[in-house]
């Protein structure tokens, strides 16, 4: 069991790092940055943070029954028709959902993890574990914070991305 937490703890650190390298690319850039796409029907940098936000709101508050108000109200921003948000509201909502996320992997134990909640694809129900849900949470966020990176280098803008 000790091997199995220092792995765990392992993978949290990281992730809260990756989680810093993409606040910190976001949060200085402007809205004509934040708008900038890697091709026309793509999302945009902006657009690609708040997919990120949205996807750790939705899953942790509406199918594992987490957070607040305030982070069900941020998973709107990932909506079609959602407003810009600002560099500094996307960086503070990266926290506001890691924050949470962090206090849920630290009180959950390994029955926890293995607890099924149920969700509809397409119409078809799912029941998935708690730990698939934050597995699938974090490789989201690197999918998708490669994206960023890779967005953000081919407009020729630095960030601090490992890598």
């Amino acid at each position: 069991m000790a091997s199995e937490s220092f792995t765990l703890k392992t993978f949290y650190e990281n992730w809260k790092q990756y989680q810093d390298h993409i606040k910190d690319a976001v949060a200085p850039l402007t809205a004509e940055q934040l708008a900038l796409r890697p091709a026309p029907r793509l999302r945009s940098v902006g657009e690609n943070a708040a997919h990120i936000i949205g996807c750790r709101a939705g899953w942790f508050t509406f199918v594992l029954g987490e957070g607040n108000d305030e982070i069900k109200a941020i998973a709107e921003w990932d909506a079609q028709d959602a407003p810009a948000r600002t560099g500094q509201e996307l960086a503070r909502a990266l926290d506001l959902t890691w924050d949470m996320m962090a206090a849920c992997l630290a009180r959950w134990n390994d029955e926890d993890m293995q607890k099924t909640f149920q969700d509809d694809w397409d119409g078809e129900i799912v029941h998935l574990s708690r730990a698939w849900i934050v597995y699938h949470v974090m490789e989201h966020d690197l999918h998708h914070g490669g994206e960023l990176s890779f967005t953000l280098g081919m407009h020729g803008i630095k960030t601090d991305f490992p890598g």
